[in-house]
């Protein structure tokens, strides 16, 4: 990429600086670029070019893109028809146009302001002849357009179960998003043609009928436009400015309707004007390209690369930190965040023992900081997956500390823990006919709307011999035919679990029951199940702690999950915790951040280490979690958690080692190399030192098992000890089960044999 002489440059911004305010010295104007540093200046005002922003968090973007809008139209240089501002939030779309209302005497409210997907459906609004669509088309969210789905595969016969419904829609869509009509798509086995055909007969049933679903507003624009030479002329000579939020998380169809709209590889090209931040981009499994940034300095021969490095928002520490952790990622176009606000608190570390006593940990310092004086709203817990939450939200329960789980729900109010809790209540009561009805047909297994119905019926007839009705359970025998059949197979079902579980510790039984009602297969299948299997494994987990603090109940452990799910989240204005996952914390910011989980496998995530540019991914997401933090920020990590039922030993995330020494405060002793730290339990009580392998091996002997020994486990099948670690009712074994892969299990629970 070309720059201009460091001396030119300068020469040329400070001349433009000094005839801006020679030119616009009116209240207005001065009032427009007061306040801004050099670089968002030099930003706000270039001419027309096209240039890349590169806005490090927290460091003003919003200001200088919408400052920027209002100079061209103060200045004369563009009329609001001219621009052309593209966001990737309805609500970034309300907050420019609340700005911009305030910086501008006139009225900005017909400009060419929004979404992407917004904008493409004005734009098909004013072509929907030219675009092949009814005037009155109609919109398609992903309910509906799951819906659609469902209605097609049915009137084709199709078998849902090898082609579900969610299935196709994430095929379509994600073609859609690659520009690719189904002709254009690769098929090499039978599999995939089959989901051509269905994308083809999708695509039919959805012009017969009027509607376009959200991928498809894009992709119609984009065609159109690259079809049309007299549109694509219009709308290229009409927007001369084109301003991009947020480019890194652009996609490969967005970059390339937006090169279409400026005209990229002609003489006469926009000014396009990109802001962005390639280590904020986190967004690769929803089909963002970070590689967007660098083909647009190549697209469009961009000379002008502006970074925003100063920040507003943090304390000197936390921005060192930060920029230590990303210069470990390659390919980076580079900056370095800097604030002239001092340099803060340190960052402080805490190692636990267990997660539980993670958790107890952020109780002590949540409950200091609302002593100290700060607001339960300006406290955010961060961690990597949902699944976290669980142990977070039962403490905080426990001490009265109101929580708000930000864009997600409490754990017992997630669906898939919810349809597991509904078979478990079957188990324990089959005449339930509220977890009844919920997983009658969940998984679906042919069991439609009008035989539930019938079922229904027969369940509330009264007559002498039951002038009260009866169970849906128990009238299933009432029905003859398909129904009476299929609702048969789910009573046997349901009792079979129950036999199969009657012995069985509480955790096994939930294992057992999530297995063989198909909610694990379920969401297997699901491209996006892997949260939701994680928070299923995460109620074992929760069923083997309540059965170390209380009892091996089936029964005592749904009345405890009922009373968790209850109303203890904050009510709608109350001063509440911040809950949240680290994707949903983009864009927000708060004085005090706890990052918890902090372990290899966890953070950064196990599939991610393994995928390529993975890792990057990762770190990027933790340098987004370090940016939220104003003021104080907390990093916590623990030596075991508890993980599908079973305790795991983890290592420190290898992120905690990139950071500098000097800006971090450890609030618990760090190891010496190679061995672990004393910990923190609570009071004064401290974990011992790890034993060497030698009294692993003896103790496992102990126990009445041997490295090295074949055994069988119930679900997993055999395997062979390979180690060993704990004691007494502590002790683990690590066995390698050769398919299902090496579980470690505690002994005093897994009921292992000997082979």
């Amino acid at each position: 990429m070309a720059h201009l002489p460091y001396n030119i440059a300068c020469f040329d911004f400070c001349t433009r600086h000094r005839r801006a305010q020679r030119l616009f010295s009116r209240p207005l104007m001065s009032n427009l670029l007061a306040n801004l540093n050099p670089e968002q200046y030099q930003a706000v005002t270039l001419p027309h070019q096209s240039a890349l922003i590169l806005a490090g968090a927290g460091s003003g973007k919003t200001r200088v893109l919408t400052t920027r809008i209002a100079w061209l139209i103060q200045t004369g240089q563009a009329s609001p028809n001219n621009i052309l501002a593209v966001t990737f939030t309805n609500k970034a779309a309300r907050e420019m146009q609340h700005r911009l209302t305030g910086m501008l005497p006139i009225n900005i409210r017909g400009m060419w302001m929004g979404t992407f997907h917004g904008l493409a459906n004005r734009f098909l609004r004013a072509h929907h002849h030219e675009a092949g669509l009814p005037a009155l088309f109609q919109i398609l969210d992903t309910a509906d357009q799951m819906s659609a789905i469902k209605r097609l595969l049915k009137a084709l016969n199709v078998d849902d179960e090898k082609y579900p419904a969610k299935s196709v829609m994430y095929f379509i869509n994600g073609s859609k998003e690659a520009g690719l009509r189904p002709k254009n798509v690769v098929a090499n086995d039978e599999h995939n043609r089959r989901f051509v055909e269905l994308y083809v007969a999708y695509d039919e049933q959805c012009q017969r009928e009027g509607v376009v679903d959200f991928a498809e507003l894009l992709l119609r624009a984009y065609e159109l436009l690259l079809k049309n030479e007299i549109l694509r002329q219009h709308y290229h000579s009409r927007f001369r400015y084109i301003l991009v939020d947020e480019f890194q998380d652009t996609n490969e169809l967005q970059y390339k309707w937006l090169k279409l709209l400026a005209g990229a590889g002609t003489e006469d090209v926009s000014a396009m004007f990109a802001v962005g931040d390639d280590d904020q981009s986190i967004y690769a499994f929803r089909g963002a390209r970070v590689g967007n940034m660098l083909d647009f300095e190549r697209d469009f021969h961009v000379d002008t690369l502006i970074k925003l490095e100063q920040n507003y928002r943090s304390h000197g520490n936390i921005l060192d930190a930060a920029n230590a952790l990303i210069k470990n990622n390659g390919q980076r176009l580079g900056k370095n965040l800097w604030t002239d606000a001092g340099h803060g608190e340190q960052i402080r570390i805490f190692e636990a023992n267990t997660d539980l006593d993670e958790a107890r940990w952020l109780m002590q310092e949540i409950k200091t900081l609302i002593y100290e004086g700060a607001k339960r709203s300006e406290i955010a817990l961060l961690y990597r997956s949902n699944a976290q939450s669980r142990v977070i939200e039962q403490l905080l329960f426990a001490e009265g500390i109101p929580y708000k789980v930000y864009g997600g729900l409490r754990f017992f109010e997630r669906a898939e823990v919810k349809h597991a809790i509904a078979y478990l209540r079957l188990l324990a009561n089959p005449d339930d006919d509220t977890s009844y009805g919920r997983v009658v047909n969940f998984p679906t297994r042919g069991i439609g709307a009008r035989s539930i119905e019938q079922l229904s019926d027969a369940a509330h007839a009264r007559d002498m011999a039951n002038p009260a009705g009866m169970s849906l359970y128990r009238a299933v025998p009432l029905l003859q035919g398909k129904a009476g059949s299929s609702l048969a197979g789910f009573n046997k079902l349901i009792d079979e679990m129950r036999a199969a579980t009657a012995d069985l510790p509480l955790p096994e039984v939930i294992e057992h029951v999530i297995e063989h009602s198909g909610l694990r297969a379920h969401y297997k299948a699901d491209r996006e199940g892997a949260d939701r299997l994680a928070n299923l494994d995460e109620l074992v987990s929760a069923a083997t702690n309540f059965v170390e603090e209380d009892e091996n109940s089936l029964t005592a452990f749904l009345t405890h999950a009922a009373l968790e799910s209850g109303d203890n989240q904050a009510q709608e204005g109350q001063d509440a915790v911040q809950m949240m996952t680290i994707h949903s914390a983009k864009g927000l910011e708060f004085n005090n951040v706890f990052i918890t989980g902090l372990e290899d496998g966890l953070f950064p995530h196990e599939n991610a280490i393994m995928e390529r540019d993975g890792l990057d991914e990762e770190r990027r997401l933790m340098y987004v979690a370090i940016t939220r933090a104003r003021q104080r920020l907390y990093l916590s990590f623990a030596q075991t958690r508890m993980l599908h039922g079973q305790t795991r030993y983890s290592m420190k995330s290898r992120f905690l080692q990139e950071l500098p020494e000097g800006v971090l405060k450890w609030l618990t002793p760090q190891a010496p190399s190679g061995g672990r730290a004393k910990l923190w339990q609570g009071d004064d009580d401290f974990a011992q030192a790890p034993m060497p392998a030698y009294a692993k091996a003896k103790q496992a002997q102990d126990s009445g098992f041997r490295i090295g020994q074949s055994v069988r486990h119930i679900k997993f099948g055999d395997g062979v000890i390979v180690s060993s670690r704990g004691s007494g009712q502590d002790l683990q074994v690590e066995v390698n089960f050769g398919r299902n892969g090496v579980k470690r299990l505690l002994l005093a629970h897994a009921k292992l044999e000997a082979v």
